[in-house]
């Protein structure tokens, strides 16, 4: 069966996640798929595998995390020396987890949600271009770079101006907080956490990753996001219970009772006939 043409598609989705869906889709239709060598990869086939499949068997949950991050070097690696094919199989690859943030950004906003989800590919195709492959965890670096594109296009919706007929007027501006993954970029934001922590709280929390299969992680004690310590040194003697409360008032000083001036006793009988 022969790969069909791009000029057979009737019309080109406009959503750029369904184009790119369907980019991917004719990656792997025909007889000659494209695919990678399982034998570059631990845990998978030894034998070629088209893409679609490879991206099924990193979806199952006894892939291992280590797995993800040998594929994905691969695949940018190849997006990064030989161009458009290999970034369709980057965007397909990452359709899953790209398509649920974007439903998840925007299941709340009344407008057109292309101009979002467009704004999460192409945050997602920049840091293709930038992500340093030497360290891991190369696909939730992935999934955060795209959403806080999406979030920041979100953003900008809601500050926006909403259209009334029958014409445009200022309006005030949608509340964007509520959202799980909105207060997480906000925290982020505002210093309250760093990108780390709101990643694991993410994939923990919210995703369907086990905190087990996440690496441990630490939070530097330094740089932009290092937040000082919440409370008095340990070295204090008065403890940190004490921090939280307020110092104890001075008790006020008794008052000693003023004596009562003695009156002068009447002469006794006795003493009034002594001779």
């Amino acid at each position: 069966m022969a790969r069909p043409s791009v000029s057979e598609h009737a019309e080109w989705p406009t959503n750029p996640l369904d184009a790119a869906r369907d980019a991917f889709a004719w990656l792997t239709a025909g007889d000659h798929p494209v695919a990678v060598d399982g034998r570059e990869f631990d845990h998978l086939p030894n034998r070629e595998i088209p893409v679609d499949e490879l991206r099924d068997l990193l979806l199952r949950r006894s892939c291992p995390r280590r797995v993800w991050d040998q594929v994905w070097r691969h695949v940018i690696t190849r997006a990064r020396s030989e161009g458009s094919t290999w970034t369709i199989v980057a965007v397909g690859l990452a359709l899953p987890m790209l398509t649920h943030m974007a439903a998840r950004l925007t299941d709340r906003y009344a407008g057109d949600p292309a101009d979002i989800h467009s704004e999460i590919v192409q945050g997602f195709l920049d840091t293709l271009q930038t992500i340093d492959l030497t360290t891991g965890r190369i696909t939730i670096r992935l999934r955060w770079a795209a959403y806080r594109s999406g979030h920041r296009a979100l953003i900008a919706a809601l500050d926006g101006p909403t259209p009334k007929a029958p014409g445009f007027f200022s309006a005030e501006p949608k509340p964007s907080s509520g959202h799980p993954d909105l207060v997480l970029a906000r925290a982020v934001q505002v210093g309250v956490l760093t990108p780390t922590e709101a990643e694991m709280i993410s994939e923990t929390r919210l995703g369907e990753t086990l905190l087990t299969e996440c690496p441990p992680t630490t939070r530097s004690s330094s740089g932009p996001h290092a937040r000082p310590a919440s409370g008095p040194s340990t070295d204090s003697p008065i403890g940190s219970s004490s921090a939280l409360t307020a110092p104890p008032r001075a008790t006020p000083r008794a008052r000693r009772p003023r004596p009562r001036p003695r009156r002068a006793r009447p002469p006794t009988l006795q003493s009034s006939h002594r001779v």
